[in-house]
């Protein structure tokens, strides 16, 4: 087994057990291997141990690797997961299956307006700013439910729920508080008659503290590919 694959089982094993100590099923959190900067031959190699889905940060490093692998297109699951710009949206409609990150409306009437019309709607996310943190991207909380009708409403994508990336905590109970607001947030919307079924939330260091509080995609990187050069 190599080693990018023995880190993976062992990626999927502590979402297992993370989803088991939450009484929840495995089946409900799905492993999104976050590739950005990761190189192409390692992608594969994640590919060829079961991994189907794959996010990236930058636009023109994440083109280039769908080029690059276009043999597996049939197979991988491409999400866009950092921040987007007007003028890189084109190539994001064209080329990706899901957008995790936006945070106006002007982004997803762009998508929308640029989805090709012989693709599948395009999978889309709205960013959160749960903790408020001036550094953050992400709509206010407040902002959401308004947001997410006015997307939901669009033509060529299909809104699917929340992501968020809270500020850094260490206590387990702080960790699992801006998780709690963002799946009360998700509830809202169903509340309101809005069909969405995602929380992207969780990484290495809070991913039991997402699973805990009902995250269904969790983004893991280094754990899987290795430290970063």
């Amino acid at each position: 087994m190599s080693v990018i694959a023995a880190n993976l089982q062992a990626v999927e094993s502590d979402i297992a057990a993370a989803a088991q100590q939450a009484g929840r099923p495995a089946s409900e959190v799905a492993l999104l291997a976050v590739s950005k900067t990761v190189p192409v031959a390692r992608i594969r190699e994640a590919y060829e141990a079961g991994q189907r889905a794959f996010g990236e940060n930058y636009v023109q490093e994440g083109v280039e690797k769908i080029g690059a692998l276009d043999d597996l297109r049939g197979g991988i699951v491409w999400h866009f997961i950092g921040p987007l710009q007007s003028n890189k949206t084109r190539v994001v409609a064209e080329q990706f299956d899901w957008v995790h990150a936006i945070d106006r409306l002007k982004i997803a009437e762009r998508l929308s307006a640029q989805r090709p019309a012989g693709l599948a709607p395009l999978q889309v996310c709205i960013q959160v700013n749960i903790s408020g943190e001036d550094t953050k991207s992400g709509v206010a909380p407040d902002e959401v439910p308004a947001l997410a009708q006015a997307i939901a409403a669009l033509p060529n994508l299909q809104l699917r729920g929340l992501m968020a990336i809270p500020a850094q905590a260490n206590d387990p109970v702080a960790q699992r508080r801006p998780f709690a607001d963002l799946r009360r947030l998700l509830d809202q919307l169903r509340q309101s008659g809005l069909n969405v079924d995602t929380l992207s939330m969780g990484m290495s260091a809070d991913m039991d503290a997402a699973i805990a509080e009902g995250a269904t995609l969790v983004r893991i990187g280094t754990a899987i590919f290795g430290a970063r050069g």
